[in-house]
């Protein structure tokens, strides 16, 4: 099996990471921190449990403690796993599901709820709002942004080796939609579950090929399964890919002290710069939108799209400017692409049922 040992030597080391006591029942956990009074209270990470996400959290962990010598003490972090809507329904698309919010309710339910101190998220996964009484400070140094193109077949090397109504397992609509745009012909199938479900299908010969943020596969020391690297021109990576975010509610002054001092500049001003372009898009789950900036020679670059989910209509911008107008570049992008597409583009991207997009993107 062409992943097998991949997928065998992932779980394995994601055990070997694991805290002894994740699965212990929240309260014993906490009873541990009570039973000396002179002790703080732990720092609660909120996670999802998938192991991509748990990377994630462990990393933000690791984090923590090299900065906050008092981090350091056993006990002063504690891990809280918990499941979102989007993990536990597979057998939909995320547009079926309602798109917006799918990885991130139940996380920010616990964190207003007190629950949980900070939520640990893949930026991408985050709405372009977020609940009153929470805010997002931080990112952390951001990963590679591209897309990883994994096939099934040890011939097809590369993107355009993939022949005439090959099938391609995605759940992403911007994927799809740049796909379809490549080649009519391909066949795009909804494509759920974490990394190594997808993998172990595509294994099966479920698909010919797949595609996966290299980032993901990067912190997971998975990145060998990738049988090459898209560049941007090949496919451009959704708002915010590769970046991990961290939140806490707005009035708790430890959490945003601990955290504020993780954050990355360069990438917190080109997330701030996407996801302005997202929010003046005012996009749906339907609507397949890529956007990327890239800070060079001190400059802030911006490329971004809008497509029809076959692909058959695509509009692109891009722009420059100084980083400390970030949001303002990200914003001006995402009036110019409406203006461009024209308000029919985007009432017929609402009018659509997600059985018509679905329909549009898996006809032979």
């Amino acid at each position: 099996m062409k992943f097998a040992a991949n997928l065998f030597l992932l779980f394995a080391s994601a055990s070997a990471f694991a805290p002894a006591n994740l699965n212990a029942p929240r309260a014993a956990q906490s009873a541990l921190f009570m039973a000396d009074d002179a002790a703080p209270e732990p720092v609660r990470i909120g996670t999802r449990g998938s192991p991509l996400a748990l990377a994630q959290a462990y990393l933000t962990r690791e984090l923590l403690m090299e900065k906050y010598p008092e981090l350091n003490e056993k006990g002063a972090i504690e891990i809280c796993v918990m499941k979102t809507q989007g993990d536990m329904i597979l057998d939909k698309s995320l547009m079926e599901l309602g798109g917006k919010g799918l990885f991130t309710k139940e996380l920010d339910t616990a964190l207003l709820n007190k629950e949980v101190d900070i939520c640990v998220h893949s930026m991408k996964d985050v709405p372009t709002w977020l609940p009153e009484g929470t805010i997002l400070p931080c990112n952390l140094e951001r990963e590679d942004t591209n897309d990883a193109f994994i096939s099934g077949d040890e011939s097809v090397q590369v993107l355009d080796d993939l022949p005439d109504n090959a099938v391609i397992g995605t759940a992403s609509l911007r994927r799809q939609a740049q796909l379809m745009a490549k080649n009519p012909t391909w066949k795009c199938v909804n494509f759920r579950g974490n990394v190594q479900t997808r993998l172990r299908k595509l294994d099966d010969g479920v698909v010919d090929a797949t595609l996966l943020a290299i980032a993901g596969l990067k912190r997971m020391d998975m990145q060998a399964c990738a049988t090459t690297v898209l560049n941007w021109d090949e496919m451009l990576p959704a708002v915010a890919q590769g970046a991990i975010g961290i939140q806490c509610r707005d009035d708790d002054e430890r959490s945003l002290k601990y955290i504020s001092g993780l954050n990355h500049e360069e990438t917190k001003s080109c997330v701030d710069c996407e996801r302005s372009f997202l929010e003046a898009l005012d996009g749906n789950c339907k609507t397949p939108i890529a956007g990327l900036a890239r800070i060079i020679d001190g400059k802030l670059r911006f490329r971004g799209l809008i497509s029809m989910p076959n692909g058959s209509e695509t509009f692109r911008t891009e722009s420059e400017g100084e980083v400390a107008d970030a949001v303002a570049i990200g914003k001006a992008a995402g009036e110019k692409l409406k203006a461009d597409a024209g308000d029919k583009f985007f009432e017929m991207m609402v009018e659509m049922s997600p059985q018509q997009v679905l329909g549009q993107l898996s006809k032979k």
